[in-house]
């Protein structure tokens, strides 16, 4: 979008990042509940390990923490992991099964209602979504650029005063 490519080769890149900025915005002012959980991992920091995987294991772990402080205050709910289509789905897949029955690096995951979806971005409005908030992500931490970055960087899971949704590993 940003690059202007495709479809978005006919708009000024003044107007394509105020889109960015605006699709940002209505995550920002959308309810409180909804909380933002990224994994930033350099390759070589974890190799030989695929970042695939423990980028899912913390993805997963934080969510799953997310929903068991929930429980902990009454209001018990169940998760659910949506990922865009990917050549991963087979490897998340497995990951997802082994979490939940013999477990991952801290635990057991216990509160998800349903093995981790795929969808194709081109048909979920939702997974959009969460391209740019990946985006916004990728550009602060891979290019120095903070302007998205900055828009939702409070929406990160956080529990006093401690940010519990954004994993980095550089």
């Amino acid at each position: 979008m940003l690059s202007g490519r495709g479809k978005w080769r006919s708009y000024p890149k003044s107007n394509r990042e105020k889109a960015i900025e605006d699709i940002l915005q209505v995550f920002l002012q959308s309810h409180p509940s909804n909380r933002l959980f990224a994994s930033v991992i350099k390759k070589t920091v974890v190799s030989p390990k695929d970042p695939v995987e423990v980028a899912f294991e913390q993805l997963a772990s934080r969510f799953d923490r997310y929903l068991i402080r929930l429980h902990k205050n009454d209001k018990t709910q169940r998760g659910i992991i949506i990922f865009d289509k990917s050549t991963y789905e087979t490897t998340i897949q497995s990951l997802a099964t082994d979490f939940r029955t013999i477990g991952y690096s801290w635990g057991v995951i216990r509160n998800f209602s349903e093995v981790p979806l795929f969808l194709d971005s081109k048909a979920s409005r939702l997974i959009q979504l969460a391209d740019i908030l990946a985006y916004a992500i990728f550009r602060h931490f891979e290019k120095g650029d903070s302007r998205f970055f900055s828009i939702i960087k409070s929406r990160f899971d956080s529990e006093g005063g401690i940010v519990h949704g954004l994993h980095v590993q550089q």
